[in-house]
């Protein structure tokens, strides 16, 4: 049962996962608590598991597509070098939470700590390191005068 008087949260926001772009950090953020929301629902009982871990998921679910094309679009604005292997891991995790989502409906009571657990290492590696890769081409192009702020934010 969870404590409320503890800190429930897997991955806490830190200015490192900033990646300087009000639009995709803001979304940054939300991934975040829509981790921790499931996070806590593990945490809970057989009931809490049940009802809030299915909610959330689907949230995800939507959340990410959103955010995924938001992101997509604007690394095509600004040419993006490595779109297409960014966006084959936006696509991975897609599947994987499709996967997730359809193997806890079946009954997989295992796949919703796993699932928090591909979360967390998603925010970790993938905001913290890949999304860091588009940031520095970004104040490249800044830099050399052929990208502006607003062929960044649309």
């Amino acid at each position: 049962m969870i404590n409320p008087n503890e800190n429930t949260d897997m991955v806490v926001w830190d200015e490192k996962y900033a990646t300087g772009i009000e639009l995709i950090d803001s979304q940054h953020k939300e991934l975040f608590s829509l981790t921790n929301e499931l996070f806590r629902a593990c945490m809970g009982d057989e009931e809490t598991l049940k009802s809030v871990f299915i909610e959330t998921m689907g949230r995800m679910v939507e959340y990410v597509r959103f955010h995924f094309g938001a992101e997509q679009q604007m690394l095509q604005r600004i040419n993006y070098p490595d779109y297409q292997e960014h966006k084959k891991q936006h696509d991975k995790l897609i599947r994987d939470i499709l996967e997730a989502a359809n193997a806890h409906s079946k009954g997989d009571r295992l796949v919703a700590n796993q699932f928090v657990r591909t979360m967390r290492d998603w925010i970790l590696s993938h905001i913290a390191f890949t999304d860091k890769l588009y940031v520095a081409y970004i104040a490249d192009q800044k830099k050399k005068g052929l990208l502006s702020d607003k062929d960044v934010n649309g």
